[in-house]
């Protein structure tokens, strides 16, 4: 046997993706390189790891007990280079956190000078929609979650970080002025969802709802940068988040539309299960978030108000 720990980590991120392109995409490595090193750790072991069936990944159960000495072996690993930091005195271990897709124009900025002033702390970052983010959260695979609607069906502890204000968007050559005008204008604009999960599709939703409006016509994108991109494009309108799309105000290729009830104001929250047990890194990280939030969102946020 002559397999490296970076073989071992790919084989583990193989298992938990099923897929040789996602695993390239997430170890910021090519799809040749990453199957090269599959095969090579394969070729270690008459036994075998997995099996490819109509182009899918499936692990075989020698494959799932090896997946398991692999994720020890690496902990082991990790465990070390821990050891060694905090015996240097540094605050050491993984702070895993999971946002939602809007959230990482925020995150970033409070975690930054954590990370720059605890270089034994390893970040563990992940971005999704509303529904896996809470899911997350409620199966204990993260520490803490960035949402801007707090799930009603988990009990939770929460820091509030800053306001969230969600406006009607247009491209920079939409017709409509400054003049503030009545909500009903919506049923006459073909308007650009979020997928279902969405925290801006379920604010959306509401609001139109609550209005009475009988919607035109309605498009489905995936991500907050899809429906940048078509709102620019003029295929139609859509309510979005102001802190994703400054760059766009700012070079007038987006506009806001002055609409009556609008913006919707929510409150970006970091949250995390009541019944945690929160590991040294993330108890520091909520200490010093408390203490230096209020300067944080002056410093990187204070062109909201501005806009």
């Amino acid at each position: 046997m002559n397999y490296s720990l970076h073989q071992l980590a790919i084989f583990l991120k193989i298992v938990e993706t099923k897929s040789v392109t996602k695993t390239a995409e997430i170890m910021h490595l090519t799809q040749p390189a990453v199957s090269i090193q599959l095969k090579n750790f394969q070729n270690q072991f008459e036994v075998p790891l997995f099996e490819v069936i109509n182009k899918r990944i499936f692990i075989t159960d020698f494959g799932k007990e090896i997946a398991i000495s692999a994720e020890n072996i690496l902990n082991e690993v990790n465990e070390i280079d821990y050891r060694l930091m905090k015996f240097k005195g540094a605050l050491t271990g993984i702070l895993k956190i999971s946002a939602v897709s809007t959230g990482k124009y925020v995150i970033p900025y409070f975690l930054s000078d954590f990370l720059k002033n605890n270089e034994g702390v390893e970040l563990r970052l992940d971005v999704s929609n509303k529904s896996k983010v809470i899911e997350s959260l409620e199966k204990n695979e993260t520490d803490f979650a960035l949402v801007s609607i707090i799930p009603s069906d988990l009990k939770v502890n929460r820091i509030e970080l800053m306001p969230n204000a969600l406006y009607l968007v247009g491209n920079g050559k939409s017709p409509y002025g400054k003049e503030t005008i009545n909500k009903s204008l919506l049923e006459t604009l073909p308007l650009i969802y979020r997928e279902e999960g969405s925290a801006t599709r379920m604010t959306m939703e509401r609001f139109i709802e609550k209005s009475r409006i009988s919607v035109r016509k309605k498009i489905e994108l995936t991500s907050n940068e899809a429906v940048k991109q078509a709102v620019m494009a003029g295929i139609g309108y859509s309510i979005m988040p102001m802190i994703g799309i400054r760059n766009e105000l700012q070079n007038k290729q987006l506009k806001i539309i002055p609409v009556k009830g609008l913006p919707l104001k929510t409150t970006w929250n970091l949250v995390w299960l009541k019944s945690k047990k929160l590991s040294p890194v993330a108890k520091t990280f909520i200490a010093e978030l408390e203490k230096n939030k209020l300067k944080l969102i002056q410093q990187h946020f204070s062109w909201i108000e501005g806009m």
